[in-house]
């Protein structure tokens, strides 16, 4: 058994025309899915999904993200949301604070290398919580989800009992299911029929609220905060290299921390290494980072290229994104090649 996170899907998602008559006057629910990707049956789950126009919230663990990336992709192509459910799903609350500050990121920085953006939903294993990951979740700038309603696919329910078990949801309320079960995904038919006869519509798990909420056709929610406006600063190209440029936007922010991507565009010419510095002020540091390398300390800071991520075709972009505390800030990056 597991327990809810999330990742938006910046796409228009093109879904059959019953999904887009649906009447949802009473509301929307979140339908999850706990502990995929796995080869034998995610695909089979995405397409069932897809055939009955609706979205859902796949909470994925860190290490099955890792070794299936194209299955995240489709994930995220087939406009599920993506949420954080630990590395390796062990019983967090009886683990130290460095051990599950791992656990967490190393899942934040898997999907956001895979899909480009990092979780801001997190579901801990078995639903599972305590005062120590709370905390740290608040760092991780994560949502903390859990389920109102429990489908026991995991406790071998049969696709009826499933189907039973989803016609309790409610507006707003949420339900626990599983990637890996045949029962399942047998289930998702019924349990959209039942939905619609009760003007019910699956909906997106709000990173504010944490209660299901209308989908907002792919985009992450706005922050919580008003954003700076993005700066970019080009940057001279050194001697045989086209040079690059650097964007960085806040994208969500909590009391005493904040998340922000940066983008990093090469320029007329390709580039096969590449360094972004910027300072800010006292007090502020990175606490977490993902697709990059970072050095530099105090009010200076200095990210260079992940091994996967330095060479760039001439216009092409790359993006690395870190959460800091402190308050949100946008200061002027410098973007140059070596």
């Amino acid at each position: 058994m597991s327990a809810v996170g999330i990742v938006g899907a910046a796409l228009t998602v093109a879904l059959p025309s019953t999904a887009a008559a649906a009447d949802c006057s009473a509301g929307y629910v979140g339908l999850t899915f706990d502990d995929g990707p796995n080869p034998s049956n995610t695909t089979t789950l995405l397409n069932t999904l897809k055939a009955n126009g609706v979205r859902a919230t796949m909470f994925n663990i860190g290490q099955n993200a890792r070794n299936n990336p194209s299955l995240v992709r489709a994930q995220v192509d087939a406009g599920m949301w993506i949420g954080n459910h630990s590395w390796t799903h062990p019983h967090l609350t009886q683990m130290s604070g460095s051990q599950i500050q791992s656990e967490l990121q190393q899942t934040q920085q898997a999907i956001q290398q895979i899909t480009g953006s990092a979780p801001r939903l997190f579901r801990p294993p078995y639903g599972e919580t305590n005062t120590t990951l709370k905390s740290i979740e608040q760092q991780l700038g994560l949502r903390e989800i859990i389920w109102d309603v429990d489908s026991q696919d995991w406790n071998g329910a049969s696709t009826a009992q499933i189907v039973q078990a989803a016609s309790r949801l409610q507006n707003g309320q949420i339900i626990l299911m599983h990637d890996q079960y045949a029962t399942t995904v047998a289930a998702i038919p019924q349990i959209v029929a039942n939905l619609r006869s009760r003007n019910l519509c699956p909906g997106m798990i709000s990173p504010s609220t944490g209660r299901a909420v209308a989908p907002d056709g792919g985009t992450t929610p706005p922050p919580t905060s008003p954003s700076p406006t993005p700066t970019t600063t080009p940057s001279p190209p050194p001697s045989g290299q086209g040079g690059c440029t650097a964007t960085i936007q806040t994208v969500n922010s909590w009391p005493g921390g904040f998340q922000s991507n940066v983008t990093v565009k090469a320029g007329s010419s390709a580039i096969s290494r590449w360094t972004v510095t910027w300072s800010w002020p006292s007090g502020q540091s990175i606490t977490q980072l993902w697709g990059g390398a970072l050095s530099g300390s105090g009010s200076s800071v200095t990210v260079r290229n992940a091994t996967y991520n330095g060479s760039l075709g001439a216009g092409a972009s790359t993006t690395f994104g870190f959460t800091a505390n402190g308050t949100a800030a946008t200061p002027t990056p410098s973007c140059g090649t070596a």
